[in-house]
């Protein structure tokens, strides 16, 4: 006979540190799984340290069965997306659900459900999850792609909680797609004539990140995303706090060469960022910098060798959007950001995503450059 499973919320900073450590306990097992840095998981956890508290609420549970801790959840909801229009997937009554892991299904169903109680409680009449925390950081249930390890800031989760949610009701929402790229060898001959032809107009003018500058040229990107992503499903508004922090956290990652920001007509139209899979050293720390991790890092990070990038953001601003100019600042960027990559770093392979399974412009240039799915995520819905 199976012992009663505990839900109980995080309590002081030995729950919180429990919250944290039983994602490595319950993944030690899988050679695909990277430990993340316990220090950045207690920091998006804290509130005054993640902006994300100054907008929403946020309550973690831990479940306990005979004593010990077998699984966390978090549940939460977004002031931010609770204003956006329902169309675009967020909407009044929407809460959420994330940082979700679990020993077994029972462990699992005990933790949504108590999670869909305390939204209920604020409120809520609709759940949509997993986000952990907010849809800018880590969002949807990984479905396919567990056969090798998740490039920095992707999830990677335990094959059989597909099941395990869709078990309580849930009914699936969106898919998000990551792509695998291929660089070393170039592009299709198409892409490269679009390219030139880029090249060639008077209107157009792609330049690197500066680095020497990144807090002006950060700012720029930031407010093109917000403009480009507006109506997008999923969208929710990054607050100015919010852009400081996230350009604080990119900031060691972005490499001149690999970060293009796009004008056209003298106005900044178009970014898209690169970054070097920081994931690759990050496995072998055990999510711990001290005693010497951290030196090791430090080093790696001022010369990243490494042979796989990973493209998550990219934005147009709304006015080129769905035009032939937006294909051709993104072939052009693409192709800039390759070059540099592989001949600086010998590259092999980007990943490109997430996208929306039905975002038919970004889908059609994964397609054009010869991107493969290699990884599928899942956002869930269910009425309370």
């Amino acid at each position: 006979m199976n012992e009663q499973i505990d839900i109980a919320p995080v309590s002081g900073k030995g729950d919180l540190e429990a919250f944290i450590d039983i994602a490595f306990k319950l993944n030690e097992s899988d050679p695909n799984w990277v430990p993340p840095l316990r220090m950045e998981v207690r920091e998006l956890l804290t509130p005054g340290k993640n902006p994300f508290f100054e907008h929403a609420k946020v309550q973690l549970f831990l479940a306990r069965q005979g004593g010990k801790v077998v699984g966390r959840i978090s549940a939460h909801y977004d002031e931010l997306a609770l204003a956006q229009p329902p169309e675009q997937g967020m909407g009044p009554g929407t809460g959420n659900w994330g940082m979700m892991e679990a020993a077994d299904e029972n462990v699992m169903a005990a933790l949504i459900a108590r999670a869909e109680d305390w939204l209920r409680e604020q409120g809520m009449t609709r759940v949509l999850a997993p986000l952990s925390l907010s849809v800018w950081d880590e969002p949807g249930l990984q479905v396919k792609g567990h056969d090798h390890p998740p490039m920095i800031m992707m999830g990677h989760h335990n094959a059989a909680y597909e099941a395990w949610v869709e078990a309580q009701g849930y009914d699936v929402a969106k898919r998000l797609l990551t792509y695998d790229l291929k660089i070393h060898g170039g592009f299709p001959p198409l892409i490269d004539r679009i390219v030139a032809s880029g090249e060639k107009s008077s209107r157009i003018n792609v330049r690197m990140v500066d680095t020497k500058n990144f807090e002006s040229d950060a700012a720029i990107c930031m407010d093109i995303l917000n403009a480009a992503w507006s109506t997008n499903w999923g969208y929710v508004p990054f607050t100015e706090a919010e852009k400081v922090y996230a350009s604080n956290k990119l900031k060691p990652l972005t490499k001149q060469g690999a970060n293009m920001i796009a004008f056209v007509d003298g106005e900044p139209a178009a970014f898209m960022l690169a970054w070097p899979d920081i994931n690759l050293k990050l496995k072998n720390y055990g999510g711990k910098l001290f005693p010497f991790n951290w030196l090791k890092l430090l080093w790696w990070l001022r010369n990243p060798d490494s042979i796989n990038w990973r493209v998550p953001l990219m934005g147009v601003i709304p006015k080129y959007q769905n035009s032939r100019m937006a294909s051709q600042l993104a072939f052009m960027m693409i192709e800039y950001i390759r070059r540099y990559s592989v001949g600086r770093f010998d590259a092999e392979r980007a990943e490109v995503g997430w996208i929306l399974e039905d975002n038919q412009g970004m889908v059609a240039i994964a397609d054009a450059i010869g991107a493969k799915v290699n990884r599928e995520y899942r956002l869930y819905e269910k009425q309370l």
